[in-house]
């Protein structure tokens, strides 16, 4: 499965601010870009489409920067997939000048059952848990490399 760049910032992006908003703060797109090492006009282009998602909200300012519109564990992977690139957990579809019986065999018997379980697969994953994962890993971790 090849997964864009977009959907992979996009993650990091969403998680990193659900891990430093506080109190309903913004987190600003240069701490984001300096945390994840993130290229920050990227990472605004990237942001726009979450804010058009209804995943984040802005603010603007000298202490702007964005926020969740829900709880991370109200946010499924899946969601975020969708948003930045509708192309990956898409069914599989042949150009209908080159369906054959054999082509709708393995559609039916492989990519639909497969497109259905990631599907379900990243349904069941959300930011929340990546924050979890993010924190055990950083817990376990030592050494000054690794800061929040």
């Amino acid at each position: 499965m090849k997964v864009s760049t977009r959907v992979e910032c996009g993650i990091l992006a969403l998680t990193d601010i659900a891990m430093h908003q506080t109190e309903g703060k913004p987190v600003t797109v240069s701490s984001i870009s300096s945390r994840q090492d993130l290229s920050m006009k990227y990472l605004e282009q990237i942001l726009m489409v979450l804010r058009q998602s209804n995943l984040v909200r802005s603010t603007k300012g000298f202490k702007g920067g964005y926020v969740l519109t829900r709880p991370a564990k109200e946010i499924s992977l899946r969601t975020v997939i969708d948003a930045l690139d509708v192309t990956v957990l898409a069914d599989v579809h042949f150009q209908e000048e080159s369906e054959t019986p054999l082509k709708t065999i393995v559609s039916h018997q492989l990519w639909n059952p497969m497109t259905t379980y990631l599907r379900k697969f990243c349904d069941s994953i959300t930011i929340s848990d990546m924050m979890e994962q993010y924190r055990t890993f950083l817990s376990d971790t030592e050494g000054p490399m690794y800061y929040i």
